[in-house]
C-alpha cells in the first residue's frame, strides 16, 4: 500500500493522535455538550491534522504554508476550548495538562514546518 508524504510528518502523526485523546476525553462530558463542546472540540482537533495532510497536497511553498497556518489556528482553537472544558471541570487538572502539553509540541513543529514554507515560498 503507498504511503502519502503526510503521513511520514512527524507533526502530523502528533495531529491525529491528538484528536484521538481528545475524542477519548470527550466521552466523559455531559450529554447536554453533545452539540456544543464535544462536537467543537472533535471537529477543531480533526481540523489540525485534516490541515497538515492538505498542506501536503499543495503544489508551491506559499500554498503549504497556508494550510499550515490553518492547522496552528485550528490548535488555538482547540487550546481555548480546553481551556474553558478544564474550567468548566469537564476534564481534569492532569487531562488537560497533558493536553495542552501535547498541543504545545503540536504547534511548535506547525511553526517551524510554516517558518520553512514560508521561507522555501520567498527563495524562489
Amino acid at each position: 500500500m503507498y504511503t502519502f508524504s503526510f503521513e511520514k510528518l512527524e507533526v502530523w502523526i502528533e495531529a491525529k493522535d491528538f484528536s484521538k485523546m481528545i475524542y477519548q476525553i470527550t466521552t466523559k462530558f455531559p450529554e447536554t455538550e453533545k452539540y456544543g463542546l464535544i462536537s467543537q472540540l472533535r471537529r477543531a482537533s480533526i481540523s489540525i491534522a485534516s490541515n497538515i495532510a492538505e498542506d501536503n497536497a499543495r503544489k508551491t511553498f506559499r500554498d503549504k504554508a497556508h494550510f499550515s497556518t490553518i492547522a496552528f489556528e485550528s490548535s488555538v482553537e482547540v487550546l481555548n476550548q480546553l481551556i474553558i472544558s478544564y474550567e468548566l471541570n469537564f476534564i481534569s487538572e492532569i487531562d488537560y495538562l497533558n493536553l495542552r502539553k501535547h498541543l504545545e509540541s503540536i504547534t511548535n513543529k506547525l511553526n517551524s514546518l510554516r517558518n520553512y514554507q514560508l521561507e522555501k515560498s520567498e527563495n524562489k
